[in-house]
């Protein structure tokens, strides 16, 4: 991910040096890091933020390797992988494989793609203002990828 990418996901997900429970019902570090149950230990005592940088570029590659992976070789602007990255971080890499922003990009129709992800915003059945101000950034991030 380029730099705009990773500050991105770091503004919406936000730092916290201590273990939380994220809305979706799991145990989180740093920036939106989720625990697995082999790591939980290592962070009992909390993290740094360089720690949690270190973490968050290590999730955020993965995501992006399996962002590519469902793009089956469709060539996209790094602004544009970026913006899928953030959205796949957040939402989960099985809603975005599911995603009609997925199936429009793959049939060619970018512009109309952009618009799928003001559609996700929603947490706990209801509109969720910081979700709405995410899917904006990463909408317009995925159009200045096009322009």
């Amino acid at each position: 991910m380029t730099e705009k990418g990773i500050e991105l996901v770091k503004t919406f997900e936000g730092f916290s040096p201590k273990i939380y429970i994220c809305p979706a019902g799991y145990e989180t570090i740093g920036y939106g890091h989720v625990i697995t149950p082999e790591e939980r230990e290592r962070f009992v005592r909390g993290i740094t933020k360089e720690e949690a940088e270190g973490l968050l570029k290590a999730d955020l590659n993965r995501f992006e390797r399996a962002v590519r992976g469902l793009l089956k070789g469709f060539q996209l602007h790094e602004y544009c992988i970026d913006a899928l990255t953030s959205f796949a971080y957040n939402c989960g890499i099985y809603s975005f494989k599911a995603s009609t922003l997925r199936r429009k990009i793959l049939s060619g129709e970018l512009f109309e793609a952009a618009d799928e992800f003001l559609k996700w915003c929603y947490g706990g059945g209801r509109k969720l203002e910081g979700l709405v101000r995410r899917r904006k950034a990463e909408r317009e991030l995925f159009l200045k990828g096009l322009l």
